[in-house]
Formats: C-alpha cells, sequence, structure tokens
C-alpha cells in the first residue's frame, strides 16, 4: 500500500534522509525506530507532503505522490496523528472529530466508532481540546485521523510523554485498530511494548536504514537495541 523509495530530505542545505527505504501492506503494523534526531518525523513530514523530499519515491497504491500537497496524500487514504498531538483547543472533543470526517461508502469510522474505542472521549466529548489530559488529547488526536477512514494510520511519537496505565490504554487501543484490518505505522520508544503486536520494524541511524525485521528477529538481536535505540 505504502512504498518508499530512496528518499532524501534536507532542510535548507541540513540532508537528514540518505536514502530510506521501508513499505508497509494492507493490514500490516510497521514500526520506525531510532533515536532522537534521527529522521524519523522528517520522514512522515516527506510522505505526507510537509516537507519535498529531494530524491526518492514515495508510492501510495503505485502511484508515486513524493512532493504532492498534503491533502491529496489525505484522500489517497493516509492519516496521520502528529507528533506533539496538535488538537484544536478552542472546539470541543467532539467538534475536532466532526471537524476531519470523511464519509462515504465503506466508512466504518464515525463518531460513534470512535466512542466505542475510547469511551473516555464520550464522557469528555463537550470538553474543549485544552482542557484533556495529555492522554486524552492523544487518544482525541488518534481519533480525529481515524474519522477520515483512512486505510493507513502514520502515529507520530504515539506515547511520548503518557504515563504508563495510558500508554497501555493506547497501545490496546492500537491493536483494536489492527484488527479492524487498519495498516499503521507508527513511531514510538517503547520497543519492547511495539514487539508484541507489531509485524515488522525498521530502525534509522542519521537518516538512513540500518536494520529491518520481524518482531522475532528484533527479540534476537539484542545488539540492534543496544546499538541504535538506547540512549
Amino acid at each position: 500500500m505504502l512504498t518508499v523509495e530512496g528518499l532524501e530530505s534536507a532542510y535548507g542545505d541540513s540532508r537528514i534522509l540518505f536514502g530510506i527505504d521501508l513499505s508497509v501492506a494492507k493490514g500490516e503494523v510497521v514500526t520506525l525506530l531510532g533515536r532522537n534526531g534521527m529522521g524519523k518525523t522528517t520522514t512522515v513530514k516527506s510522505i505526507f507532503g510537509l516537507l519535498k523530499p529531494r530524491a526518492g519515491r514515495i508510492l501510495i497504491d503505485g502511484e508515486d505522490m513524493a512532493g504532492r500537497p498534503s491533502h491529496l496524500v489525505a484522500r489517497r487514504g493516509l492519516g496521520l496523528v502528529p507528533e506533539g498531538r496538535q488538537v484544536f483547543p478552542t472546539l470541543s472533543v467532539e467538534e475536532n472529530l466532526v471537524a476531519t470526517h470523511r464519509g462515504g461508502r465503506g466508512a466504518k469510522w464515525n463518531l460513534d466508532a470512535v466512542y466505542r474505542l475510547f469511551p473516555r472521549l464520550k464522557e469528555r466529548r463537550r470538553n474543549g481540546g485544552d482542557q484533556l489530559s495529555g492522554g486524552e488529547q492523544q487518544m482525541l488526536a488518534i481519533g480525529r485521523a481515524l474519522m477520515t477512514n483512512p486505510r493507513l494510520v502514520v502515529l507520530d511519537e504515539a506515547t511520548e510523554g503518557l504515563a504508563p496505565l495510558i500508554r497501555e490504554e493506547i497501545w490496546a487501543c492500537l491493536r483494536a485498530i489492527k484488527d479492524e484490518g487498519e495498516a499503521i505505522l507508527v513511531i514510538d520508544k517503547n520497543v519492547d511494548a511495539l514487539a508484541r503486536f507489531a509485524d515488522r520494524h525498521v530502525v534509522i541511524e542519521k537518516g538512513r536504514v540500518v536494520w529491518t525485521g520481524t518482531s522475532a528477529a528484533l527479540r534476537q538481536a539484542p545488539e540492534v537495541k543496544d546499538r541504535f535505540l538506547h540512549v
């Protein structure tokens, strides 16, 4: 569904990505792992048209979308949960969700579906986005992305700054989303939690892919975590 080939991106004269390759198939959960500053968010921005790549291809269902505007990428079925959540602070929970709703034939995500996934959002549906806890804002950011009825959900720093119990709740919800058949590309630092439900992992170091493999392979390669993921 999504294939990234030879992706190179930069901010001005500062090159960040040096030929990133990754792919996500329908219904698959893939992680993008690496220490801070290695190019994970830059990869996401490049995929979504928030940063124009210098080179490479970003194929969605075989069509090259590299450098295309963000709204066209979204229309092709990609939904983003951005780093920092970025909920609309002056809108209520329900208004945040309705603002991004994209229906149509076969659409399965609507208010009722999101509220079933996140009952707490239903309880807080009349509260403003700036009246929520960090965990509730992350639930809202995920729900907002789902309301676009994407075929691939991309989460940048899925549980950053959240308490352990809230992180577990987010992981449980991502497993439920996977069970619904959604493809997921997730960035996070909690490698052990990701390995419990992700299908494959892509590790990057200084803008280059240095390792890729299944969860079973990652568990059997502690040197990968020691060398590329631990601070």
